[in-house]
């Protein structure tokens, strides 16, 4: 077993009796080909629970100074992550997402760019763009009740229907623009169908 399936294993049992983690929507993922997810970010408890629980192998962009941690950057490196320099250039970790999808993997993306617990950071368009250049459909998913985890309160992850820009052509900027919003008005709406824990 690989080290990932071992994580997934902890992760999962860890959600379902600490969190009683719920899932909904598990089966719109596609089971195979290039494929973006992107997800709501409220807690540091959110990659793992979505990496636990989505049917897929997810890599992730993390940010650069986690793999300078002792242990901790190893771990997320065996772990599918790889670095994204928040301040600097992000040309490297967009070349290698575009490298993942190509393999017909799946990739993690937070479109917030980081936690947003008010949920008002302005996303940013790289999900739109790795699906351009990738052509690969994005499904969209949100975490409820990773904020309050330290308290216990039941978590739910639900995923829903994948979007795709037109792979027939090249998307202009109010393309990109749109399908960003597009992404982050469905993960909102999921959040919004399951019910908030108390």
């Amino acid at each position: 077993m690989s080290f990932y399936a071992c994580a997934k294993v902890v992760v999962h049992a860890a959600g379902r009796v600490l969190w009683r983690v719920r899932v909904y929507g598990s089966e719109r993922v596609p089971a195979s080909g290039p494929l973006i997810i992107a997800c709501n970010h409220v807690s540091l408890l959110d990659p793992p629970i979505l990496g636990g629980f989505c049917p897929r192998k997810i890599h992730y962009m993390a940010k650069r100074e986690l793999f300078g941690i002792p242990l901790f950057g190893p771990m997320i490196r065996a772990l599918g992550a790889y670095p994204v320099d928040r301040e600097g250039s992000a040309t490297g970790a967009i070349r290698r997402s575009i490298e993942v999808l190509r393999a017909g993997e799946t990739v993690g993306i937070f479109p917030e760019g980081g936690r947003n617990p008010s949920g008002e950071a302005q996303a940013r368009s790289g999900v739109a763009l790795l699906a351009s250049i990738a052509q690969a459909p994005v499904v969209p998913a949100a975490i409820v009740g990773s904020a309050a985890a330290m308290r216990l309160a039941p978590i739910h992850v639900v995923f829903g229907e994948p979007l795709q820009l037109d792979a027939n052509k090249r998307a202009t900027r109010d393309e990109l623009t749109n399908f960003t919003r597009s992404v982050m008005a469905e993960i909102r709406a999921l959040a919004s169908s399951v019910a908030r824990p108390a």
